[in-house]
């Protein structure tokens, strides 16, 4: 039965109150400066795109391809990879001030700039394979769905991701960094108890070196379609108790328990549908303007794939209240999953606490519903604290541990899920 004495709100102020004055306000400028990266993140991709069209570039690329094959799918092919090279450059000064510098004066980064750089350059490769063949692939649905072309690509990438994601913990993770089997201990034993307690068909448990990039503390459980991959970094290790540790894999275990992925492909297919919609009318307007003077025949032309690119970027900075809620909210579900699997929500709750190193604590309710693709710290720890109120009866650990957050937490996560 619930326990009338514990109150979990005062239990939550006691934890958020735990953490330093000084490195609250650090957290909070990191945070809430991202705001305007995403909105200067997209005015640099617009730019981008504009300056391919107006100086002719995207023009010649696509005639080079032609110059190469006369067939259009494979000009598409062509044109892709070497769009793809020039907005990366084109974008690069923004990437290693966004990315790079402000991560370290933020003390979040670890990597020297060599290191930074050559990662890039492996990811500029997946990027060029990988999103090569899907500009290829919309190409390809344009010229066959004509005007519904925006609904077919939705669907479509609904099935190009699900690809992705079951290749991804097989040949593209490992780029990045090494996995090793999790050492022989309790740890060792636990996770894959709670695994298998709860239908996720995976015996292993992988260590990411991603101390190599940054110190914060990541985890995931990974892949599709007989991939599956339960993985933790090696900073969970070091700076997460073994109860933190449980706490945390159970929450990424949630993730796959209750469906997520394909849901998740589902929704996004969905959203960007209806993003494929907006770039359609934007191309319409623009092309009638100025698609002569930038040497565009239509829509079927990849030459035009920039104002595609640029309308899909401004869709989906004014569709992020939508994307963070869809997120929020599996990631709140995933979170009372993994009270429940793990029972352990003094854990769940310093962990929290951890992630305030980049994380804003205690946003107001506007700010988190519009801006947060994670439940804020406040709110994890009110739950995990309002759980704990009502299981405390039901063997539910009795005591309020109030941890201090790890204040060294650095770099960025490397397509990693951060709890």
């Amino acid at each position: 039965m619930p326990d009338a004495t514990f109150d979990p709100v005062a239990a939550t102020e006691a934890l958020l109150a735990s953490v330093a004055p000084d490195a609250l306000a650090r957290s909070d400028a990191y945070f809430e400066g991202g705001y305007w990266l995403l909105l200067w993140g997209t005015l640099v991709s617009v730019a981008g795109a504009w300056a391919l069209l107006h100086f002719g570039w995207a023009a010649r690329m696509r005639a080079f391809a032609e110059r190469a094959s006369g067939r259009p799918w494979l000009v598409a092919l062509l044109f892709a990879p070497a769009f793809i090279v020039a907005s990366t450059l084109l974008e690069l000064p923004w990437s290693i001030y966004a990315d790079f510098v402000r991560e370290h004066q933020y003390g979040l980064a670890t990597q020297n700039f060599a290191e930074w750089i050559a990662e890039a350059g492996i990811n500029l490769g997946v990027n060029v394979v990988r999103l090569g063949l899907a500009i290829a692939g919309l190409y390809a649905v344009i010229r066959r769905a004509g005007r519904a072309w925006w609904a077919w690509a939705g669907a479509g990438f609904i099935v190009f991701a699900a690809f992705a994601v079951a290749i991804a913990p097989v040949f593209i993770e490992p780029l990045f960094n090494d996995y090793a089997s999790l050492e022989p201990g309790p740890l060792r034993d636990d996770i894959p108890s709670l695994a298998r307690a709860n239908g996720i068909p995976s015996d292993d448990v992988f260590v990411v070196d991603a101390s190599r990039q940054t110190t914060r503390i990541s985890a995931n459980v990974s892949g599709f379609l007989g991939t599956t991959r339960i993985a933790l970094n090696d900073n969970l290790l070091a700076q997460g108790t073994p109860a933190e540790v449980r706490a945390v894999m159970a929450h990424e275990m949630g993730h796959y328990a209750l469906g997520h992925v394909p849901t998740l492909l589902i929704q996004l297919g969905l959203l960007l549908g209806v993003g494929f919609l907006f770039a359609d009318r934007v191309f319409s307007a623009l092309h009638s303007r100025f698609g002569a003077r930038w040497g565009l025949r239509g829509l079927g032309d990849p030459a035009g794939f920039p104002i595609l690119y640029g309308a899909l970027a401004v869709f989906l900075l004014l569709a992020t209240p939508v994307w963070n809620t869809i997120i929020r909210t599996q990631e709140a579900h995933a979170d009372l999953f993994g009270l429940n699997a793990a029972r352990e929500p003094d854990d769940f709750a310093s962990t929290a606490l951890k992630l305030s190193a980049y994380r804003k604590l205690a946003p107001g309710p506007i700010e988190e519903a519009l801006m947060y693709d994670h439940p804020s710290g406040r709110s994890r720890i009110l739950m995990s604290m309002r759980w704990k109120a009502e299981q405390r009866g039901a063997g539910a650990p009795s005591g309020v541990s109030v941890r201090a957050p790890a204040r060294r937490d650095r770099g960025r996560k490397v397509g990693w899920i951060e709890p």
